[in-house]
């Protein structure tokens, strides 16, 4: 998997975690096949997840889930190389970020850390608005300056030193259907109420209330989630009922501890 500008840069290791990911891997995969390395960490795949990723010729582990965080620095110590390149199995590497990365390669900087916007798609359409785009998140770093901070749900990764920002895309295919959106969201929403009460946030009444209108109106109309049309009240809505659930999750929690 070594690039055409092998010789003259350093190296770059992408590192993508992993679970039953095999319908949308491959085109990850591809969209990487330039890098000096790809760190897969698998989470127990029952379907050819591993086998395809072995097949493509990356480094494969298997190990029981460490959560989001956890898992990403995992991989992130298993990487061999100076840069690494934090990759998601539903998202794509664009040509025009491949090249910017390259050329940072290449000249070794002058950053320690580069944010990368990301083209979120719903439904299969890309969302340029509802506070979806440009979406920018740290990916790219020196191996030794960057981690990614222990959450339970939307991790990512601090770098120690400077940073700058990329403006070739990252391609995130997100959410396929509605059933697998109000999956998802009852698993994250689960994580976020624990993270919630690990911090010491405590539940009330207004909050729950209030909470998730503020969401809808946040994106709906001051994000301008009004222009996606119904994506965008079914993206604005969703989220407000994302929120309402982590917040009551929140209540049963706290309720189930009092119980103990």
């Amino acid at each position: 998997m070594n690039g055409p500008f092998a010789e003259d840069r350093r190296g770059l290791s992408v590192f993508i975690i992993a679970l039953n990911e095999e319908a949308s891997l491959q085109a990850c995969l591809e969209s990487v096949a330039w890098a000096d390395e790809v760190v897969v960490c698998d989470s127990g795949s029952m379907d050819k997840t591993v086998e395809l990723c072995r097949a493509f010729g990356a480094k494969v582990f298997v190990d029981e889930w460490q959560g989001f965080a956890g898992h990403k620095n995992l991989c992130l110590e298993r990487a061999s190389f100076p840069w690494a390149f934090s990759l998601d199995a539903d998202e794509r590497v664009t040509p025009e970020l491949r090249g910017e990365i390259e050329e940072i390669l290449v000249h070794d900087g002058p950053f320690d850390g580069y944010f990368v916007p990301r083209r979120n798609f719903f439904l299969g359409r890309w969302i340029r608005r509802c506070g979806w785009y440009p979406d920018y998140t740290l990916r790219l770093f020196r191996r030794g300056k960057g981690r990614f901070k222990p959450r339970a749900v939307h991790e990512a990764a601090e770098v120690e030193g400077t940073v700058g920002y990329l403006r070739g895309p990252l391609l995130h295919y997100t959410y396929t259907s509605l059933s697998e959106y109000l999956q998802r969201m009852d698993r994250y929403s689960s994580l976020a109420a624990e993270e919630l009460l690990r911090l010491g946030r405590r539940f009330s009444l207004p909050g729950l209330l209030l909470h998730p209108p503020l969401t809808f109106l946040k994106m709906f109309v001051l994000q301008k989630g009004f222009l996606e049309g119904t994506i965008g009240f079914l993206l604005s809505s969703l989220y407000a009922y994302y929120t309402f659930a982590k917040y009551a999750k929140l209540w049963e929690l706290e309720r189930s501890k009092v119980k103990e």
